[in-house]
Parts: structure tokens; sequence; C-alpha cells
């Protein structure tokens, strides 16, 4: 990507003043070539506003997790929650399609068996099985420590607007390595006349709202015996796992 300090010829007046003319929203996409959907976007915040970088989650801070489950796409997203400052850091994903729910269980299990998660009953299941069934099977036959979402609360535009909030207040903030997460973000749109687009990836954006209406009122912390006394004080380079941060 070139952005607009590549071209010798805009002077940093002219990129001030364009600056002051483009909607917020819309300035990544303008001056550094970012895909954005501009005014169809669900979520108008840009990137440099909640991207992070990584680091060890603390011991103390609760943790949760969101399952979107289907056949063609089977999403869970992890968040952990800074209480004192009411602060959600989404921190692993995991995104694969075509594969049994066993596959799915041992990949959740692998970031910390521990960690409670939340389920739309309904998300994309009638395609496998019924959503009952599903919960069933994650729950009862692979062991996953769910809770069945409140769909009262998870319905998309309630959803949206808390995950909104919590974007422009600086009160979720995102973990850079969640590239498939960071990629549905960009195109999540509206259609013309204002409802969700249907067909678009949006597994992990739907886990986005099921993780901040639900998960966070069954986050827990790290058990004490598994607590990492002693390493948290390390850096990130060095407490570093491919499966997750901090989930030894």
């Amino acid at each position: 990507m070139a952005g607009w300090h590549d071209c010798p010829h805009l002077t940093p007046e002219m990129i001030a003043e364009e600056k002051g003319r483009i909607p917020p929203h819309e300035f990544e996409a303008r001056s550094l070539g970012k895909p954005s959907l501009g005014s169809g976007a669900v979520y108008p915040v840009p990137e440099s506003e909640f991207v992070c970088d990584p680091f060890v989650i603390p011991d103390w801070m609760p943790q949760c997790y969101a399952l979107d489950v289907g056949w063609k796409r089977t999403a869970a997203l992890w968040g952990a929650w800074d209480r004192d400052n009411d602060v959600v850091y989404l921190y692993g994903e995991h995104y694969r399609g075509q594969a049994e729910p066993a596959i799915h269980a041992q990949a959740i299990k692998a970031r910390g068996a521990w960690i409670p998660g939340v389920i739309d009953p309904a998300a994309r299941g009638r395609g496998q099985k019924d959503g009952s069934q599903l919960f069933n099977i994650y729950v009862n036959e692979l062991g996953l420590n769910l809770t069945i979402a409140d769909n009262t609360l998870t319905g998309p535009e309630s959803g949206i607007v808390a995950v909104w909030q919590r974007l422009s207040t600086g009160r979720l903030k995102v973990f850079r390595t969640l590239l498939n997460w960071i990629k549905e973000y960009r195109f999540y749109q509206r259609d013309e006349n204002g409802k969700i687009k249907d067909g678009q990836q949006d597994h992990l954006m739907d886990d986005t709202r099921y993780l901040v209406m639900s998960g966070l009122a069954v986050a827990t912390i790290r058990p004490a015996h598994l607590w990492t006394t002693g390493k948290q004080q390390g850096t990130f380079e060095s407490e570093y796992r491919p499966f997750a941060y901090g989930q030894r």
C-alpha cells in the first residue's frame, strides 16, 4: 500500500487540509490505501484507534470466548476484560471451515479448557445440526464450558451499538495478530436499506457481539493452580506461544 506520505508532490499543508475535510473513519482508507467501505461500514471507526500490539494476558484479567458455528465456517473469538478500566481486549481467534465439532473443540481447549464461552444456538447451526443438538455435542460430548448466549441481548442492532460504543470510546481493543477479525471488520457492511448485508463473512463480527453482550457476564480469571506468577513480567516475545497469549 502507498500512502500520501509516499507522494513527494503532497506537502504537509496539503495533507493537513485534506485530513480536515475527510470524515475520520475514511481517513485511513484514503491516506494509507487500506480497504474501507466508507458510508456502508457498520463500524466507521479507524483501525488505528483500537488495534494494539499483543501482550501476555495477566492472570487476574477475566477471560471468555464466543463461538459461532457452521459447516462452511466455524469461528471462535477470545477476549480478556480489564475490569478496572472496563476495556475488553480481543486476543485470539479460531477460524476454520468444513470440520467436525471435535476438531473445533480440540482447538478451543488448546487455548485453555477452563475459559468459559457463549454460543448462539441458532448461529448457522441449521446447516450441520439443530442448534440445541450442537450445544449438547459441544458441552456434553466434547466437554466445552459453554453457555447459550441470550438472544434478546445479542440481537444484531443492540449488539452492534454496544460494540460501536466500546470501539468509539477506547473500551474495545483488538490484537493486531487477529488477521481474520481485521479482514471481516474492513468489509462488514450494510446494504442500501441500512440492513446488515446477507452472505458476507461476518462470523467473528457476530462473535464480537456475543462476547460483549453475554460473554463478559461469564468471564472468569485463570484458576489459581494455573497462574504463571513470575512469568508475567517477561517480554511478549519470551512469553509468546502460537496457540494463545498467556494461555499456558
